[in-house]
């Protein structure tokens, strides 16, 4: 078990946690971000998850890829909410609403790091001080995102944060997974599994409307392993609004042998099982069309190249209470945990 570490560019540093199975887990302080997963299949590795090698190409290129998301994953409609009989407007930047936080948010800050190596366990945690109305949020919150690796190929992810105010809190990770390792290859014929018998549809906006559809005979039926084709080639409206999925899932009650979903790549020689504490799981099929096409270590990143697995509170639950609970209560210590069990 080791943690290397090395420059990624400006004040940004990169550490790659390695266990003892020569799986290699790289994050940045730069937005807390993860950016490289390894494993070696049949002997030769094989990248998980999509990424550049700077801090510059992600300002350039996808300021989101990989990063923390804070202090409010997805969007708020209109920038607007009530916390406690008091109504706030936060920063909006992008079509009137407010998206992952707003502009300059946790994914572009440079976080504080510790490292931490053991016989069975190494871990980076990165903590940033959210001060009171950045973006318009009340309070001062210090959150710490730790990133582990364990020698049973498990990568965990915790959360965890403290603030001096209640206050709208909600991350998530903007990891992209491409399980065959490259991002030119639509994710068409992974399989993902998704134990939640109902979603949240969206609006033009791409904003919940407070109902949850239930997925019966519909392309949103994950609860048994098939390919991630149907949702491109769906008729169904929601699919095609967004070209793929770009929607919540609220996750079923589960027993402590099961885990919320599942993801396999197309050869099926890799899967990742997603346990985790949180009440939903936003999937984003990265649905960008022809807009984006980035250059990504020596290919190229195309549409349906990735899919994120983003676990949270669903988004708007600021508007619709029945969707869950994102305030961060004054002095309450928040603590949420997910953790991407790999086969190879």
């Amino acid at each position: 078990m080791k943690i290397t570490e090395s420059s990624f560019g400006g004040s940004a540093k990169q550490y790659t946690l390695e266990n003892n199975h020569g799986v290699r887990l790289s994050v940045t302080n730069f937005g807390a971000r993860i950016v490289r997963l390894q494993v070696p299949v049949a002997g030769v590795y094989r990248d998980l998850v999509l990424g550049f090698d700077s801090m510059a190409e992600y300002l350039d290129k996808d300021h989101f890829m990989g990063a923390t998301i804070g202090r409010v994953a997805g969007r708020i409609a209109a920038g607007q909410f009530n916390l406690n009989g008091k109504d706030y407007q936060i920063s909006i930047n992008e079509n009137g609403n407010t998206l992952h936080g707003g502009p300059d948010s946790f994914e572009t800050k440079i976080w504080q790091v510790k490292k931490q190596v053991t016989d069975d366990l190494v871990s980076v945690s990165f903590t940033y001080d959210s001060l009171n109305h950045e973006n318009g949020f009340p309070g001062n919150l210090h959150v710490t995102v730790t990133y582990s690796l364990n020698n049973d190929n498990d990568w965990m992810l915790t959360y965890q944060a403290l603030s001096d105010m209640s206050t709208l809190f909600n991350p998530t990770n903007h990891v992209y997974f491409n399980l065959d390792g490259s991002p030119s290859k639509s994710v068409e014929d992974h399989s993902l599994q998704i134990i939640a018998d109902h979603y949240a549809p969206l609006d033009n906006d791409r904003l919940t409307t407070g109902k949850k559809e239930h997925v019966e005979n519909s392309a949103f039926d994950f609860r048994k392993l098939k390919k991630l084709k149907e949702v491109f080639t769906s008729r169904n409206a929601q699919n095609k609004l967004v070209d793929g999925l770009d929607h919540p899932f609220f996750l079923n009650a589960k027993n402590d042998q099961s885990s919320n979903a599942k993801l396999v790549s197309s050869d099926e020689k890799v899967s990742v099982n997603l346990t985790t504490s949180s009440p939903a799981v936003v999937i984003f099929t990265a649905n960008f069309g022809n807009d984006f096409s980035a250059p990504m270590r020596g290919t190229v990143f195309n549409n349906h190249g990735g899919i994120t697995l983003e676990t949270q509170v669903a988004p708007g639950a600021e508007r619709y209470p029945e969707f869950g609970d994102m305030i961060c209560h004054s002095d309450k210590v928040y603590r949420e945990q997910t953790v991407f069990e790999l086969s190879f």
